[in-house]
């Protein structure tokens, strides 16, 4: 079982390929966008409401879909990441709060925040349950957990070669292209309300559990 050594040690390395690779990120992942993470961010990120946290907020580009009503924090782990991103907001006028956070043990009170927010995000993070149960914890009660996410394909043989290619992608770009992202969100507590599959790509809303209070849906 690993230790929280094991986790950080992990958690280091994937954060020292995104500043590695934070100058260059938008070009190598425009892949990823053109095959549906666009149309999805597009559809999802609107959705948030009231005080909104962002997590891996990386260069920042879901800041262009957020109502002008939404008064938003932005946290990354990769200094690099962020400062693309303060960039972006600054030709976008966008007034963001941005701050150097680790997702798995973040500052922030219990109940802080009315939508908290992720994209392709807990492929990168060393301990996923971990960072879900953080959004559990300072979203309210009431409030949304909004994720769009690629998972390992279903497939016995596509699941396979993600398993395989998956040594590289961690080891070359940071990221993990066999998650079971929906698995993950049941053992962090959380409850999925809203749900959209299609191919390796989850539209997700989430809520909190309801030991915290939550009204059941």
């Amino acid at each position: 079982m690993p230790t929280d050594i094991d986790t950080q040690s992990r958690q280091f390395e994937v954060t020292q390929s995104y500043d590695r690779m934070a100058w260059l990120y938008d070009v190598y992942d425009a892949p990823m966008e053109i095959l549906g993470l666009r149309k999805r961010r597009r559809r999802v990120i609107p959705l948030a409401y009231g005080e909104t946290l962002e997590v891996g907020v990386g260069t920042g580009k879901n800041l262009a879909h957020y109502g002008p009503e939404v008064k938003l924090w932005a946290v990354d782990l990769s200094f690099a990441m962020l400062e693309r991103a303060k960039r972006r907001a600054s030709r976008l006028g966008r007034q963001v709060n941005f701050d150097l956070v680790d997702l798995t043990g973040m500052p922030f009170p219990d109940d802080a925040f009315d939508t908290t927010v992720a994209t392709s995000v807990f492929c990168s993070v060393a301990a996923p349950v971990e960072g879900l149960r953080e959004l559990g914890r300072v979203t309210k009660p009431d409030g949304q957990i909004l994720l769009v996410e690629h998972v390992r394909p279903s497939g016995r043989l596509l699941g396979a070669v993600a398993d395989i290619l998956t040594a590289i992608t961690r080891r070359v770009f940071g990221f993990r292209i066999n998650r079971r992202t929906e698995e993950s969100i049941a053992e962090a507590g959380l409850r999925i309300v809203a749900l959209r599959r299609n191919g390796v790509w989850r539209e997700i809303v989430a809520r909190p559990g309801l030991d915290r209070g939550s009204p059941d849906e």
